[in-house]
């Protein structure tokens, strides 16, 4: 089990890793986003690392870019059909960060403890 293409922890984790990948496919969960709507979301997010991050996404299937023919462009965000089978993963990691880190008791009362 020591070649990625065996571990499939390893293949998924390849395709959500980085700091923002996880998070823009939690917001796409509520549905269409433009890039701006996304960008306000993420908040520290640079463009530059957004758009590279999107761009991995949809290279990676997990999202689906659609650009309308409009003056000026609007380009939308979703996810595809691979991007939402990934859902139960991403609610359970929200899940699990809700309870164990935004949650967890300060660390000087789990040392008392």
């Amino acid at each position: 089990m020591d070649d990625p293409k065996e571990c499939g922890v390893e293949a998924a984790l390849s395709l959500i890793d980085g700091k923002w990948k996880g998070v823009i496919l939690y917001h796409l969960m509520g549905g269409r986003m433009r890039f701006n709507a996304l960008g306000r979301k993420l908040g520290a997010v640079t463009q530059r690392m957004l758009t590279k991050q999107l761009r991995e996404l949809e290279s990676d299937g997990l999202i689906i870019r659609t650009v309308y023919a409009e003056v000026p462009p609007r380009v939308e965000y979703s996810l595809s059909t691979k991007g939402r089978s990934l859902e139960p993963v991403i609610c359970a990691l929200k899940a699990w960060g809700d309870a164990n880190v935004l949650n967890a008791e300060a660390p000087s009362l789990r040392k008392a403890g």
